[in-house]
């Protein structure tokens, strides 16, 4: 469904924007990535199933180099889900250490950031619900929130 307006994102409180991927360095070696890509999804498929892990949604683009955009509400769950033996994740490292490790075949790169309520903007143009507007709520862009600035809370 296409929002045909000016919108933005909110999210009440802090939370985590997590960026994660994977860069197919040897694609014949299908071997190698397509566990890696498998792992992914199976973690995403418990992140949604259980949403008191803190996951609120994600975002992905796949090419020879992936990008997922993930948002949590917290960083102490990002990283408990992260140690957690019971869950996908722990599991998935350790058969990529096992299968990969540093041949070069495959690479993977993670970027996190941790948000302090206020401290962002986003807007959205005839978007559906994406990015932070899915993961909170989308709400109207106008008067003092249809800049950057405004959206900040900064006067310029």
């Amino acid at each position: 469904m296409i929002v045909a307006d000016r919108m933005m994102g909110t999210l009440q409180g802090d939370f985590v924007v997590f960026l994660i991927g994977m860069r197919i360095n040897k694609p014949l070696k299908f071997y190698k990535w397509l566990p890696v890509a498998g792992a992914m999804s199976r973690m995403l498929e418990e992140l949604y199933s259980k949403p008191e892990l803190g996951f609120l949604h994600h975002e992905s683009w796949i090419s020879r180099t992936t990008i997922q955009v993930q948002y949590w509400r917290s960083m102490d769950q990002l990283l408990s889900y992260a140690k957690n033996r019971d869950a996908e994740h722990l599991p998935a490292w350790h058969a990529f250490n096992k299968a990969v490790g540093f041949d070069g075949t495959v690479g993977i790169w993670h970027e996190t950031f941790a948000v302090t309520a206020g401290n962002y903007e986003c807007v959205y143009g005839n978007m559906p619900p994406f990015g932070l507007g899915r993961a909170g709520e989308l709400d109207e862009a106008r008067g003092h929130r249809k800049t950057a600035s405004g959206r900040l809370g900064i006067k310029l």
